[in-house]
C-alpha cells in the first residue's frame, strides 16, 4: 500500500471534523509538513477560519515522531483534545495504518492531590495536619466546595481541575493540590500509585501528540527539570502570547506575608537558632516593605540589599538545618517538611536572585489595596531565553493570526528599533545565516474571510486625544451613539477596569440595552448571556481583547476606548523601552507600540468570526488616524475599509442591525 499524500489526510481530516478545506489551511499543512522534514521553524500567521488546529495536526501525525502542542487558553486545549483530535485521529488511522496516540498534559498543581485530599493541609499554627473538610463550615461557599470535590474525587478518572464543573475558588482547590516543591514524590507517597498527575506524565510518555500550555513549556525550559516528554516537534499555537506566559514564569515575588508563612511553617523542624534568624530577617524585611513606594529599582537600596542578604542566608541556613533533623512528633512530618522547604527555598531563590542584582533583571516595588507591598523581579527580555532553549534540537512551528505587526515578521526595519514578533522570540531576521542562529521562514497564509466587505475599520478621528485623567465626555457621547446606532450588539474593549465601569455606569443611565459588565459574573457567564441576546453589549478589559468567539448577530460593533499603550509607569515595559534606546533603537515603537499593536490586532479579530459576520470596528481614539504610528498599528489590523466618516460608521451599524432584525435575530 502506497503511503498516503498529505491532502489526502488533510482532505480526510476535514471532513471528519464537519469543515470545508481552505486554500490557506493546505499552503499552511504542506508549509508545516516541510519543515518537520529539514528540522527547521516556521512562523504561520493564520487568520480566524483558516482551520489552522488541522493545518499543524494532520502533518504532525502523519510525520509519526512525538509531536508537542502547547497553548495559551483552556478553550484551544479543549477544542483540540474533546473535537479535533478524536476525530482527526479517527479520520488518520486507516490511511496512516497506525493510531496516534494523544494525551493531555499540564503542571502538578491543576490535578487534585490524593495525599492532601486524605491525609489533611499543614497547618501552619501548630504541628502536623489539619483535616480542611472538619475546618470549613459545612454552609460556607469553601464547605459547600470541599465537600463536592471529595465527591468528585471519587468519580474522576483525571484529577484535572479543568474537568470539574462548575469550578472552584483558587483557594478551594489550594486545599486538595500541591505545587511541584510540596510534593513528596510518587516513591514516597503513599498514594503515589494511584496519583493523577503521575498517571498524566505516564500517559504523555506514551502519546504521539502531548497537549500542553506554554506555562509548563515554560517551566520546562526555565528550570531545567523535564517535564515534557522528549519530542521532535514542538508546535507552539497562540504564539502571540509566549513571551508574556515565559515572562510570567520566570518572574519572582517576596511579600511580608510569603515570608512570615515560611518562618511558621519551617519554626516547628529546625533548631531555634536557625528559626530566630529566618524571623528576624522576615521582621527587617517587614518593616523596609511598609516604606515601600511603587516603582523600579533601577540600582537596588543599601537597607534592602542589607535585608535580602540577611534573608538568604537565614533560609539557607534554615534549609539545611531541616535536612539535619527529624521530629518524629510532628504528624505526617514527609508532608509538612517538604510544603515548610518549598518555602522556604523560594524566599532564598528570589532573595538571592535581587540582591545579585543581574543588569538583566529588572527589579521594582509594587502595591496592592489589599495585599500591601511585594518586591518583584522579571527578566528585561526573554528571547536569548528562547533562542537557546525553544529552538534547538527539534523542529518549531509558532503559529497565530496575529504573528505579523505593521504587516511584517521581523519588525519595520530594525534601523528603525521596531521590534517584531521573530526578534522577541529570539530570532534573527528571517535569511540570517550564521552558527547557532536558528534558520526560519514565516509565511501569511491569509483569512477565508472578505475582511473589506465583512467589516468597518472606523476611527473617531473628530475626538479629543485622551488623556492620562478626565471623563473624556465626548467620547461617551461618540460610544452612546454607536450602540444605539448597532441596536445594542456591542463588545466594548476598555483599557482598564475603571474606564469599563464608568462607560457601563454612564450607558446604563442613558439606553435601555442591557450592560453587562467583565467582573460582575464569572466570564464563561457574561460571554453566554452576551451571545444569547443580541440586543446585550458587554465591556470589559484584557481578557475580552483576546478571549472572546462570537460568530453571528451578537457582536456586530466592537469598540476600543482608546489605543491600548501600557502604562509609562509599568517598570518592566519602561525598562525594555529604556534598554532599546540605550541600543539605538526606538523604544516606543519596538516596546510600547509593539504590545499595542498585538492588542490591537487580537481585538479587532474579535468581529468577523464567521463568513456571514458583518460589522465595525470602532476606535475613539483620534490618535490612530492621527499620529506618525497610526499607519503601524492599523496594518497589523485585519484589512477592514477603512474611515474616519461618523455618519458612515453609524449609517452602516443602523442597516446591519436592520438586517439582523429582518432575519429574526
Amino acid at each position: 500500500m502506497t503511503k498516503p499524500s498529505l491532502s489526502e489526510l488533510l482532505h480526510a481530516a476535514v471532513t471528519a471534523v464537519g469543515g470545508v478545506e481552505r486554500p490557506g489551511q493546505v499552503t499552511m499543512a504542506e508549509a508545516v509538513a516541510e519543515v518537520i522534514d529539514d528540522n527547521s521553524h516556521l512562523l504561520v500567521q493564520a487568520g480566524t477560519g483558516t482551520g489552522k488546529s488541522l493545518g499543524y495536526l494532520v502533518p504532525a501525525l502523519a510525520h509519526g515522531e512525538r509531536v508537542v502542542v502547547a497553548t495559551a487558553t483552556l478553550a484551544l486545549q479543549r477544542q483540540l483534545v474533546e473535537r479535533d483530535l478524536p476525530r482527526t485521529v479517527d479520520a488518520l488511522s486507516p490511511l496512516l495504518r497506525r493510531r496516534p496516540e494523544y494525551a493531555m498534559l499540564k503542571g502538578r498543581s491543576n490535578y487534585l492531590c490524593l495525599h492532601r485530599l486524605n491525609e489533611g493541609v499543614p497547618q501552619e499554627e501548630e504541628d502536623g495536619l489539619f483535616d480542611q473538610f472538619e475546618a470549613a463550615a459545612p454552609t460556607s461557599k469553601l464547605g459547600q466546595d470541599l465537600l463536592r470535590m471529595r465527591d468528585w474525587a471519587d468519580e474522576t478518572e483525571t484529577g484535572d481541575r479543568d474537568n470539574l464543573t462548575p469550578g472552584v475558588s483558587d483557594r478551594a482547590w489550594a486545599q486538595i493540590s500541591v505545587s511541584s516543591r510540596e510534593c513528596l514524590g510518587a516513591t514516597k507517597c503513599a498514594y503515589g500509585a494511584e496519583c493523577f498527575a503521575e498517571m498524566a506524565r505516564e500517559r504523555a510518555k506514551l502519546a504521539d501528540v502531548v497537549i500542553t500550555n506554554h506555562a509548563l513549556l515554560a517551566i520546562d525550559a526555565i528550570e531545567g527539570a523535564p517535564v515534557v516528554p522528549q519530542h521532535e516537534v514542538l508546535i507552539v499555537d497562540e504564539a502571540h502570547e509566549l513571551v508574556s506566559r515565559v515572562t510570567g514564569v520566570a518572574t519572582g515575588e517576596l511579600t511580608p506575608g510569603q515570608v512570615n508563612r515560611a518562618v511558621r511553617r519551617a519554626a516547628k523542624l529546625v533548631n531555634e537558632k536557625a528559626a530566630d534568624s529566618l524571623q528576624t530577617a522576615a521582621e527587617t524585611f517587614e518593616r523596609l516593605m511598609e516604606l515601600a513606594l511603587p516603582g523600579r529599582l533601577e540600582e537596588i537600596p543599601e537597607d534592602l540589599g542589607y535585608a535580602l542578604m540577611a534573608l538568604r542566608d537565614a533560609a539557607r541556613t534554615v534549609i539545611s538545618a531541616m535536612g539535619a533533623t527529624r521530629d518524629r512528633s510532628v504528624q505526617d512530618e514527609d508532608a509538612v517538611r517538604k510544603q515548610a522547604l518549598a518555602s522556604v527555598e523560594s524566599i532564598h531563590t528570589v532573595a538571592e536572585r535581587i540582591a545579585n542584582g543581574s543588569e538583566w533583571d529588572v527589579v521594582w516595588y509594587e502595591r496592592h489595596d489589599r495585599f500591601g507591598a511585594s518586591l518583584r523581579v522579571a527578566p528585561l527580555s526573554v528571547s536569548g531565553l528562547l533562542r537557546e532553549k525553544l529552538f534547538s534540537e527539534r523542529s518549531v512551528v509558532l503559529t497565530s493570526a496575529t504573528l505579523k505587526l505593521g504587516g511584517d515578521f521581523n519588525g519595520v526595519g530594525a534601523s528603525l528599533g521596531f521590534n517584531g514578533v521573530g526578534a522577541s522570540l529570539g530570532l534573527a531576521p528571517e535569511g540570517t545565516e550564521g552558527e547557532d542562529v536558528p534558520q526560519w521562514k514565516g509565511i501569511d497564509v491569509g483569512s477565508p474571510f472578505d475582511y473589506p466587505k465583512q467589516g468597518i475599520l472606523y476611527v473617531a478621528r473628530h475626538l479629543s486625544p485622551p488623556g492620562r485623567e478626565g471623563s473624556r465626555g465626548d467620547m461617551m457621547d461618540e460610544l452612546t451613539e454607536l450602540v444605539e446606532a448597532a441596536g445594542g450588539r456591542t463588545l466594548g474593549l476598555f483599557s482598564s477596569m475603571r474606564a469599563a465601569q464608568a462607560a457601563a455606569e454612564e450607558l446604563r443611565g442613558r439606553l435601555d440595552t442591557p450592560i453587562l459588565l467583565q467582573g460582575e459574573e464569572t466570564l464563561g457567564e457574561l460571554i453566554k448571556a452576551f451571545a444569547a441576546d443580541p440586543a446585550t453589549c458587554l465591556f470589559g478589559t484584557l481578557s475580552l481583547w483576546q478571549g472572546v468567539d462570537v460568530p453571528g448577530p451578537s457582536s456586530q460593533l466592537v469598540v476600543m476606548d482608546r489605543i491600548p499603550f501600557p502604562r509609562p509607569d509599568d517598570p518592566l515595559m519602561s525598562a525594555r523601552q529604556k534598554a532599546v534606546e540605550q541600543a539605538g533603537g526606538n523604544g516606543f515603537m519596538a516596546v510600547a507600540a509593539t504590545h499595542a499593536a498585538l492588542l490591537m490586532a487580537q481585538g479587532a479579530g474579535r468581529l468577523v468570526r464567521a463568513s456571514g459576520d458583518r460589522g465595525v470596528v470602532a476606535v475613539l481614539d483620534p490618535r490612530l488616524a492621527n499620529a506618525r504610528y497610526g499607519s503601524y498599528l492599523r496594518a497589523s489590523m485585519p484589512d477592514f475599509w477603512y474611515t474616519t466618516d461618523r455618519n458612515q460608521a453609524r449609517r452602516s451599524l443602523a442597516a446591519i442591525d436592520a438586517r439582523a432584525k429582518a432575519d429574526g435575530q
